[in-house]
């Protein structure tokens, strides 16, 4: 190497050595910020009531697992109700029917169900793309929906009521609602470490090459069809998990678990906290959950979906990349 490459290949490591850094340290912040909100997490409690809690970590599960689809894949599924029902009624139906059936087994088993289910809309839907795939798996979770209708199993119109809580490994009694939070606490940071592992493996960033373009991504020889297919069974099992410590937690599984409503509501929550970002479907559950927990207690019960509305409509106008996006762009533009 001459004297003058040398003197070149200088800045070069030296930039390779700051980005390298730059890289760590952000690494680090990242960690103490969900280090922060874990230690938040487990005080919740405290000051908050357990069971609101638990009713937002689970929807926010089901968001974070919608967000995985819709904003790593490009897929959008306005079908995932199905998922969040066949794990909440599995569930039910174990451990009201296995009287001597673990907490855990039941959610497992709630969880492998959705996962099926999801593997078999998967294979039917994936080959299809933009409206064609929404419509489809909308049209499989409708079938689902009236399947959970009619089926003896699920009780009807009238649902699973009273589903024994049990005892999570035999010994903790999931009675106790404070036991109970830090079980489900537990499930949340579960399912949130499996999607942010899997965001940032070499499988999330061809998913992410196949979202900004999937023919780019045929031609490189990746089969887009079955990693788009592997990640929508991932999906469907988180949304059966949080369907399944739904279950639990209320100790009910109803049809508004599987109605074409709820799947819009957790598009809702994605894309009001930010879709293709981590925390954004966290973000958009809170408050989605916090406003129907306010105004169903207050004189504007009945105008909660309106009001829901205007506010979705007004974040796509000010915040299109969501609420989190749009924190994002903005402490990137002022804090560089």
């Amino acid at each position: 190497m001459s004297s003058q490459e040398s003197v070149a290949a200088v800045p070069l490591a030296v930039r390779a050595n700051v980005e390298r850094e730059r890289r760590r340290a952000a690494t680090r912040r990242r960690q103490l910020f969900y280090l922060a909100l874990l230690g938040l997490a487990l005080l919740a409690p405290l000051a908050i009531y357990p069971v609101f809690l638990m009713k937002l970590l689970c929807f926010a599960l089901f968001a974070c697992a919608f967000n995985l689809l819709l904003g790593y894949a490009g897929l959008l599924s306005f079908g995932h109700a199905a998922f969040f029902a066949c794990g909440g009624y599995i569930t039910g139906h174990m451990l009201s029917t296995y009287s001597g059936l673990s907490t855990e087994l039941g959610i497992l088993a709630g969880t492998l169900a959705s996962t099926l289910l999801g593997l078999i809309f998967g294979l039917l839907a994936i080959r299809r793309q933009g409206i064609y795939f929404a419509m489809i798996t909308l049209a499989l979770a409708q079938m689902v929906f009236f399947v959970f209708v009619q089926a003896p199993f699920t009780g009807g119109e009238n649902g699973l009521q009273g589903v024994p809580r049990g005892h999570l490994f035999g010994l903790i009694d999931m009675r106790n609602n404070l036991a109970l939070y830090y079980v489900v606490l537990a499930v949340f940071v579960f399912g949130f470490a499996v999607i942010q592992r899997t965001i940032h493996s070499p499988y999330g960033q061809v998913l992410k090459a196949i979202r900004e373009n999937e023919p780019r991504a045929v031609s490189l020889g990746y089969n887009v069809d079955a990693h788009k297919l592997l990640a929508f069974v991932i999906s469907s099992a988180l949304a059966g998990l949080a369907g399944a410590t739904k279950t639990v937690v209320f100790q009910l599984a109803s049809l508004t678990d599987a109605h074409w409503h709820m799947s819009g509501e957790v598009i809702l929550m994605t894309l009001l906290g930010g879709v293709g970002t981590l925390l954004g479907p966290l973000v958009g559950a809170t408050v989605v959950v916090t406003l129907q927990s306010s105004l169903s207690n207050g004189p504007l019960g009945e105008w909660v979906h309106v009001i829901l509305g205007m506010i979705f409509v007004l974040c796509v106008l000010l915040f299109r990349s969501g609420i989190v996006g749009w924190l994002e762009r903005l402490v990137k533009r002022n804090f560089k």
